[in-house]
């Protein structure tokens, strides 16, 4: 088991990349606390969005708090939730940004640091992301990582998909607009979110039917 000290005035980034890495049996340790799944994804998160990307810093903020709310539904996994909620749009950052398709360059930089399996995948395939990666060509590079398709996967997307690019809830058709608007018509995006939007609505309407049936309060998408 690793034991990583992370002294004051250090991210991540400071670290040799064989000290970044992490694995669920990995103990990190900060300030000499032990930290878990998801405060080392908010730490890898926040290193690589916070100052280059402050205003998709604030989404994936805004995304991990939605995606918090659905911890009675999830148990334990609900780590694995918000761990993918915070780190979903990693790939964003410049420096990682290789194929200029998030989720893809997102997934394989949590694979280089030796990230859960399972938390590649849910970052590889969030929000319908094997439609952009047909548009893209590369849906062979994305086919490394399976679509897990279960509930807790839809609660990614319904996070994402209702959350705005500064952090708030928002309508899921709001969402949509403004992606469209920010991208504008002629944009392989806008195609891409034209064409995932059934699948996207599904989703977050099967999360929002899983939330009332738990009796859990939470701010709606769909009104």
């Amino acid at each position: 088991m690793i034991e990583l000290h992370l002294f004051l005035g250090m991210t991540s980034r400071d670290l040799p990349l064989g000290l970044r890495r992490v694995a669920f049996n990995t103990v990190v340790w900060r300030y000499g606390c032990p930290m878990d799944l998801v405060s080392w994804a908010h730490d890898i998160a926040a290193d690589r969005l916070a100052q280059a990307l402050p205003r998709r810093w604030a989404h994936v903020l805004g995304v991990g708090h939605r995606a918090r709310l659905t911890e009675p539904l999830f148990s334990a996994e609900n780590d694995l939730l918000v761990s993918a909620a915070v780190l979903h749009d990693v790939g964003y950052a410049p420096d990682l940004a290789h194929t200029g398709f998030h989720p893809l360059d997102g997934a394989r930089y949590l694979k280089k640091l030796e990230a859960p399996a399972r938390l590649c995948a849910l970052v590889a395939h969030h929000s319908c992301a094997y439609r952009e990666a047909e548009l893209r060509e590369l849906s062979a590079e994305l086919a490394e990582w399976t679509d897990e398709e279960t509930p807790l996967r839809d609660a990614l997307w319904w996070a994402d998909m209702t959350t705005s690019p500064d952090g708030e809830t928002v309508s899921f058709e709001r969402r949509v607009r403004e992606i469209q608007e920010r991208y504008g018509p002629d944009d392989v995006v806008t195609f891409f979110i034209r064409q995932a939007k059934p699948e996207l609505r599904a989703a977050v309407e099967r999360t929002e039917e899983r939330l009332r049936a738990a009796g859990i309060a939470f701010e709606s998408g769909l009104s």
